[in-house]
C-alpha cells in the first residue's frame, strides 16, 4: 500500500492522460489542458496545506503527540507530517479525476480515474496518516477545483460556450484558453470581492 500511495505511482497516471489528450486533441488544446489540470492540482493542494491546516492544526492518527497514536497501526515507519486535515493526496487525485471525467465524459476513463483516486484514498487510512474525514472534506475540495476548472474552460458566461469536440472552433480558439482562464478568474476576483 505505500508504494500505491508515493510519487511514483503518479507518473504513469499523468504519461496516460496526456497520451489520451494529445489522441483526441490538437497539441495546443492540449498545453492548455495540461496547464489547467497543473492549476486544478495546485489549487487543491494549496488551499489544502497552505490555507486550512495551518488553520485547523488537527494532528494525524499516527502522529506521536495524537492521544489514539497506540491504537494506529503504522507501516513501515511512516507517519506523515504533523498535520493531516484536510488531505492533499485526496484533493489532487479527486481534483484531477474530476478535470477528467467531466472533460472527457466517457464512462470507462470515469470508472478507472474514480476508482484510481478512491484507492489512492483508502491507501492513506491504511497508513494511518487520515482520518476518513480528512479525505472526504480534501475530496470535496479537489472535485470543486476539478469541475471549476473544466467548466471554466469550456462553459465561460464570458466568452461564450466551448465543447472540446467542436473541431472547427477549437482550432481556431486554442491559443486563448489560458486567456479564458485568466480572464475568468480576474472577472470573479473585481467583481465578486
Amino acid at each position: 500500500m505505500s508504494s500505491f500511495t508515493g510519487k511514483i505511482i503518479w507518473v504513469p497516471m499523468y504519461a496516460t492522460i496526456l497520451y489520451i489528450l494529445l489522441r483526441n486533441f490538437h497539441w495546443k488544446v492540449v498545453v492548455c489542458y495540461v496547464a489547467a489540470i497543473a492549476l486544478t492540482i495546485t489549487f487543491a493542494d494549496q488551499m489544502c496545506s497552505s490555507i486550512i491546516r495551518p488553520v485547523v492544526a488537527r494532528l494525524r492518527p499516527a502522529n506521536p503527540d495524537n492521544p489514539i497514536v497506540d491504537m494506529v497501526y503504522i507501516v513501515n515507519g511512516y507517519r506523515g507530517g504533523s498535520y493531516g486535515f484536510p488531505s492533499c493526496h485526496a484533493a489532487n487525485s479527486l481534483g484531477l479525476a474530476m478535470f477528467v471525467v467531466f472533460l472527457f465524459r466517457k464512462r470507462w476513463l470515469s470508472i478507472f480515474i474514480v476508482t484510481w483516486a478512491i484507492l489512492n484514498c483508502y491507501t492513506r487510512i491504511y497508513l494511518g496518516v487520515h482520518y476518513p474525514g480528512d479525505l472526504l472534506v480534501g475530496g470535496i475540495i479537489g472535485g470543486f477545483g476539478g469541475c471549476y476548472s473544466v467548466l471554466s474552460l469550456t462553459n465561460s458566461h464570458l466568452f461564450g460556450t466551448f465543447h472540446p469536440y467542436e473541431e472547427k472552433r477549437y482550432k481556431t480558439m486554442a491559443s486563448h484558453y489560458l486567456c479564458r482562464i485568466a480572464d475568468n478568474a480576474r472577472y470573479h476576483y473585481i467583481f465578486h470581492n
